[in-house]
């Protein structure tokens, strides 16, 4: 037992909680990634609503003027002009990293896209699917429809839920498995699926073999299909002090492994056989706003009584707010 407990990996080197709390494997991590979201999506769903990722204020106009649901579609529309992805009608998106489902939801709706979104949490799963059966049963009963009428929409054969012109379903599914259970072999996944683009936002950060998501990408992508993805980085060159002051708190809190510079996931792409379209566009100035509305809202007393009582992750995690809008403000934490 003694020699377990001492035992040490790489990532458990790299990685500890500010209260000493390592993670010993991949694993483990990927475990309490999982909890995190299983425990805290309907707080997520509550406070900042059905798209989990940054909102995208580009002018000072838009700062003034803009929601932060506003924003979220913002930023939506800027990785589909940036990517160059053209997806409309039938298009096939798989959504890895889907959250509560919003931007799955978002794409099918407004675009007409078959989507799949992928999340390691059952619960958002089940938000998920609760939050689009409401849609669906919205978009296509009269205006007498009742909350329960959501529980009369049914899948098609294939899982999917039809919302406008287009449809979607969520899979709980570990991303790492993804080009497994989307390949070509016997799973139980969509055999032999290729998708048209990949979309991932500000969710890859939490993946520890992020090469291997590259790959994964690549695998189930059809030829010519994109790779939509936002994530967070580090700042290059960044020295201890700015590494310790900055980026540690937000590894630690938000359960991160070592983040990554753009320069390093450019070159993880093109290892896979993924070629960029442009230069990494940096958007943390038009970001960054984000994290002011945030530690705003978790000023709520029920969210750190939330958060005390999940012990050292759940304290570090709000923590982490104030980290993330520091290390905006000095440019080394980056979008």
């Amino acid at each position: 037992m003694a020699a377990s407990v001492q035992e040490t990996t790489d990532l458990s080197k790299q990685y500890d909680t500010p209260m000493g709390l390592a993670h010993t494997t991949m694993q483990a991590l990927k475990d309490r990634i999982k909890l995190h979201y299983d425990l805290a999506s309907d707080y997520y769903l509550s406070l900042w609503g059905e798209h989990i990722h940054h909102g995208y204020w580009p002018t000072d106009e838009s700062k003034a003027a803009e929601s932060k649901e506003q924003a979220q579609l913002n930023l939506i529309r800027l990785l589909l002009d940036v990517s160059r992805a053209e997806l409309g009608e039938g298009s096939r998106v798989l959504d890895v990293g889907c959250g509560v489902g919003g931007t799955s939801r978002h794409l099918a709706s407004a675009l007409g896209c078959a989507v799949t979104g992928i999340t390691i949490s059952s619960r958002q799963v089940e938000i998920a699917t609760r939050l689009t059966k409401t849609a669906a049963a919205s978009a296509s009963a009269s205006a007498t429809t009742t909350p329960s009428a959501a529980q009369e929409v049914a899948p098609d054969a294939e899982g999917f839920y039809a919302l406008g012109k287009g449809r979607v379903k969520f899979v709980e599914l570990d991303a790492e498995k993804m080009g497994e259970y989307f390949g070509d072999g016997d799973g139980d996944g969509d055999v032999g699926s290729k998708f048209d683009a990949v979309w991932i936002s500000e969710a890859l950060s939490h993946f520890p073999d992020k090469a291997l998501f590259f790959r994964n990408a690549r695998a189930v992508l059809r030829d010519g299909g994109r790779l939509v993805l936002a994530d967070w980085f580090k700042a290059e060159g960044l020295g201890d002090k700015e590494f310790a002051d900055d980026i540690k708190p937000i590894e630690d809190g938000m359960l991160l492994p070592p983040l990554c510079t753009q320069a390093q996931y450019v070159q993880m792409a093109r290892d896979a056989g993924l070629e960029p379209l442009a230069e990494p566009k940096d958007i943390s100035k038009d970001v960054s706003k984000t994290w002011d509305i945030s530690w705003s809202l978790v000023q709520n007393p029920s969210l750190w009584a939330f958060a005390f009582s999940q012990g050292r992750d759940g304290i570090a995690f709000l923590q982490a707010f104030r980290a993330m809008r520091r290390g905006y403000a000095n440019g080394s934490f980056r979008e």
